[in-house]
């Protein structure tokens, strides 16, 4: 632990970063139009990054902490259960071939750009950088959780992790920014590529709203229901994913199965009377476990770790650009609207907290489409994110 940090005990940590993330989104609710723009352009999830990057960097909380542990262990599980268990899995189908061909064209830009661009830097990167691109692949792929998920599998070391969150904070949110501005576009995009709309049209038409009409006031019986699924089936899972007849691997650990285990489990579950709890609210308290592990992942960087970041920067830019070319490219072949690309291109590298803005700005009524292809994302990344992984590491004869 760093012994020079103002804030040590883990507890007074935690309160500090709950303490962010509740300033954050309660600023991000007030009515005032330059923080409407603000968090228009650097939404909440955005700031779970900064703040406790430069809280680190300034010395406030430290680099290390058996807190961060903790929420990797038992809280991005929970909250990710949760948000497994609220997905309508027959609406995401119902986006069209199209939607979801082009979201997968990104999802295999990432997949194959992670190991090219690793090889392309490779002499200029520490050692055990490919366990970073493992690590990078899982926030690329489905957003923070999954790279969560990746951290553990890959065991990814704290001096790696630092430059690597660096890169996903300013590629990823660089790339976020270049699709809001190009949602000006949208129109002159369509006519060129030929784009036919009426599948958005469709899509917004048919997109389920049970869940704003049959949403009910959170009482304690489904309070607890909540909490009981998410942290004790979550642990419960974890249990199960480190018995001894259950194969592992360095890949394949206890954590890389308690992930896979959670995203089947929570799928099989959303297909049955426990996504009622959506009604209540269940999401919403899985993303809270979802952001506290997001100022955790957050605190472990440091600015001062710049200097080790310009070759790790360059190869996620080279990274991002194999991964523009594929998901362009689908549209193209596909005659697939912008639409599609934004919320393709954020279902991987934004996920579920990013996919839903870059969506709204592009098309108001269909922020849920975005969140629909974060959640494929979150489908998907862990297997798409465990390959690419796997491929960087072949690189480097592992």
């Amino acid at each position: 632990m760093n012994g020079t940090a103002l804030i040590q005990e883990p507890m007074a940590i935690f309160v500090y970063l709950i303490a962010i993330v509740g300033i954050v989104f309660m600023l991000s609710t007030v009515d005032n139009k330059f923080l409407g723009k603000l968090f228009r352009y650097l939404p909440p999830m955005i700031w779970m990054y900064f703040l406790p990057m430069i809280s680190t960097t300034l010395g406030i909380i430290p680099q290390s902490s058996d807190l961060y542990s903790f929420l990797s262990t038992y809280f991005l599980p929970a909250g990710l259960l949760l948000l497994m268990i609220s997905t309508n899995v027959p609406a995401t189908f119902k986006l069209g071939s199209k939607a979801v061909l082009v979201f997968l064209a990104g999802t295999v830009g990432v997949v194959i750009g992670g190991p090219i661009a690793f090889a392309l830097f490779q002499g200029v990167l520490p050692e055990e950088a490919w366990r970073g691109v493992g690590a990078l692949a899982g926030s690329w792929i489905g957003g923070t959780a999954n790279m969560g998920a990746m951290i553990d599998a890959f065991q990814t070391p704290d001096y790696i992790l630092s430059p690597v969150i660096l890169t996903d904070t300013l590629v990823g949110i660089s790339w976020m920014g270049v699709m809001i501005a190009l949602s000006n576009y949208q129109n002159k995009f369509n006519s060129w590529n030929k784009a036919d709309n009426s599948t958005i049209k469709r899509v917004n038409e048919d997109i389920a709203t049970d869940v704003e009409r049959n949403a009910k006031p959170l009482q304690l019986p489904q309070l607890f229901g909540i909490l009981a699924i998410g942290l004790a089936g979550s642990y419960l899972i974890r249990l199960f994913a480190g018995m001894d007849f259950i194969p592992k691997t360095d890949i394949m650990s206890t954590s890389t199965w308690t992930f896979i285990l959670i995203t089947a489990v929570g799928i099989i579950l959303s297909f049955t009377k426990v996504r009622n709890l959506e009604y209540y609210g269940a999401s919403k308290i899985g993303y809270l476990g979802i952001y506290l592990f997001l100022t955790g992942i957050g605190a472990q960087a440091n600015l001062v770790d710049i200097v080790q970041a310009p070759q790790f920067i360059l190869m996620g830019v080279v990274w991002l650009a194999i991964h523009i070319i594929c998901i362009f490219t689908a549209a193209r072949l596909l005659k697939a609207p912008l639409f599609f690309v934004a919320v393709g291109s954020q279902g991987n590298i934004g996920g579920t907290s990013s996919a839903p803005i870059v969506a709204s700005v592009f098309q108001p009524a269909l922020a849920p489409v975005g969140l629909l292809m974060g959640i494929l994302g979150n489908i998907v990344g862990t297997y798409a994110a465990l390959l690419c992984g796997k491929l960087a590491q072949m690189i480097v004869g592992g």
